[in-house]
């Protein structure tokens, strides 16, 4: 198991405040020693801000997202998330592409949902028009790995691009690579609930002795730990992919029927298992990032329709998808409606990171040189524009489902 992430919070101001970053990457380069001395490899060292509407008008952003970037990166961190886009925040869309296009070390997303659990037809809309644009700014779609949409996202999620503050105050938390703690515990085990109980026995061990080590930290630093996000976070590499170790427990391929089965298993394990936790906590499908799942889209049991059904018992959403590269704005728009409903109606964060893929069809293979990426077969995406009320530039409510609720009610 790896530490994919340290991922810092706080709001670093405009003009920056410089003592604060150089402060918070003091911070985060001893936490990295620390869980490396505990022998935890550590990916990276990431920064995320609060939402930018709340602290910059949209035509200072640009400059601040690029002074904020520098000077993060001067400190030891690699990536730059500046939080979310929210509903109603229109003009702060026109920022995106120059931002990302200036800065290679920057994310942003925009969010779906409105914190009073309503659904924006106009932000799905205006997301699906940025996806569609970066999709041409660099080479094989690549810009779309740094924007997402988000959908019932609460703050503090330590995976990127999802990750954004909700105070101004530093905090940390933990983004966990941890594919491999499944593959080990379904490999051999003889029922379904000794592999759940092999599970939890290694997540809970894990996780005591990362706690011990992030607050000692928090007491030094007097700065608030946001907890573990123990989504198995996958890698392509032999023993990191979370389809194989779906796959472990009986499923031929993931993609077919008892996926869901098999997705539902393995959150219910997660769930059972006792740490403090932020962020997703549930099971990552990353198309691009698994073996064993871009080796499922090469056979064609792949779709946003079936990962998105596993996403209502599981997971993060739909993430690093691949899609044909004439994919509109007006097709992507749908999907991302359907997200939002589904994040909403089941009261559970989920998230959209698509990768339309210039030139490419259905069918064809993506051919991405990137080491956290498995090419894998690009997705046919069943959607066509919307009409009538479904087209409407509208903000609706959709309550939660209630588990045991009467449906007359």
């Amino acid at each position: 198991m790896k530490i994919r992430a340290i991922t810092c919070f706080c709001q670093p101001g405009w003009p920056v405040n410089r003592l604060l970053l150089e402060q918070m990457g003091i911070f985060a380069r001893h936490a990295r020693a620390e869980f490396e001395r505990a022998g935890y490899k550590v990916q990276g060292l990431r920064l995320a801000t609060t939402p930018p509407g709340e602290w910059l008008p949209p035509e200072a952003l640009p400059e601040a997202a690029t002074s904020a970037v520098i000077d993060a990166h001067a400190n030891g961190f690699e990536f730059t998330a500046l939080g979310p886009i929210l509903p109603g925040q229109d003009a702060y869309y026109a920022q995106v592409l120059p931002i990302l296009a200036q800065n290679p070390g920057s994310f942003i997303t925009a969010s779906l949902t409105t914190a009073q659990g309503e659904l924006s037809f106009q932000a799905a809309r205006q997301a699906a028009e940025i996806i569609c644009q970066l999709s041409t700014l660099e080479t094989n779609g690549f810009a779309n790995l740094r924007f997402s949409a988000l959908a019932n996202v609460a703050a503090y999620a330590p995976f990127f691009p999802s990750a954004y503050a909700a105070q101004a105050q530093p905090a940390f938390g933990l983004a966990l690579q941890a594919a491999d703690l499944a593959n080990q515990a379904f490999e051999n085990a003889p029922t379904l609930l000794d592999a759940r109980d092999a599970l939890v026995r290694g997540i809970e061990a894990h996780a005591a002795e990362l706690l011990r080590v992030a607050e000692n930290l928090a007491r030094i630093y007097r700065y608030r730990f946001t907890g573990l996000d123990f989504t198995l976070a996958p890698h392509p590499e032999d023993g990191y992919s979370i389809a194989n170790a779906l796959q472990n427990l009986g499923l031929p391929v993931f993609g077919l029927h008892g996926s869901t089965l098999a997705a539902a298993f393995l959150t219910d394990t997660l769930d059972r298992a006792r740490y403090p936790r932020c962020g997703f906590n549930g099971l990552m499908l990353p198309v691009l990032e698994d073996s064993s799942l871009a080796a499922a889209s090469a056979l064609g049991v792949l779709s946003t329709q079936n990962l998105l059904l596993n996403s209502a018992v599981c997971g993060t959403g739909l993430d690093v998808v691949p899609l044909p590269g004439d994919t509109t704005a007006e097709q992507i728009y749908p999907l991302l409606l359907d997200l939002g409903a589904l994040a909403l109606r089941l009261n559970k964060p989920l998230t959209a990171r698509l990768m339309p893929i210039p030139g490419k069809k259905a069918g064809e293979s993506t051919a991405f040189n990137f080491e956290y990426f498995a090419n894998a077969s690009i997705l046919p995406l069943s959607a066509e524009p919307l009409t009538g009320l479904l087209a409407a530039g509208q903000n609706l409510p959709i309550g939660s489902r209630t588990p045991g609720a009467n449906l007359s009610d």
